[in-house]
């Protein structure tokens, strides 16, 4: 039997994304998100917030970097990634969601988004097609063959 990872979170961007590459050129948008969940404590609702940090590899990062600003709303699909290091000889750890998938859903003006990155099964990273046009000239939306339900 395999083991599961994955993680599938909607937030917004606590800070704008950092565009980086690695020694050998992959780039990388490196940003955090916010997520907001409401629990019943007592007889009252108290909010919460959690706070991800994310990593994007591929080509996707490249494209969608300028679009991840502070305030934007993204859904994002992963998987989770404990990294581990040594500072001042104390053993330390993070998790980070390892972004597979990013789709900005609005602005953070508001205004309504229908970016969709992904990454292709050859392991790089590529935009998501268009909504085609009808005989008629309107938008007909695409939908993956994989529906999750």
């Amino acid at each position: 039997m395999r083991d599961i990872n994955v993680v599938v979170l909607v937030g917004r961007l606590t800070r704008d994304s950092e565009l980086k590459y690695t020694k050998s050129g992959m780039p990388i948008a490196r940003f955090s998100i916010a997520v907001n969940r409401s629990r019943k404590q007592d007889d009252q609702w108290v909010d919460e917030t959690s706070f991800f940090e994310v990593d994007y590899w591929g080509k996707g990062a490249e494209a969608i970097n300028r679009y991840l600003t502070k305030g934007q709303q993204v859904a994002i699909e992963g998987e989770l990634r404990q990294d581990r290091w040594d500072q001042d000889g104390q053993s330390r750890s993070k998790v980070v969601i390892n972004a597979t998938n990013v789709r900005l859903l609005g602005s953070a003006s508001g205004g309504q988004g229908n970016g969709n990155f992904q990454r292709s099964s050859q392991s790089s990273y590529e935009a998501a097609p268009e909504p085609r046009s009808n005989m008629d000239g309107n938008n007909v939306p695409t939908f993956d063959d994989d529906i999750p339900f």
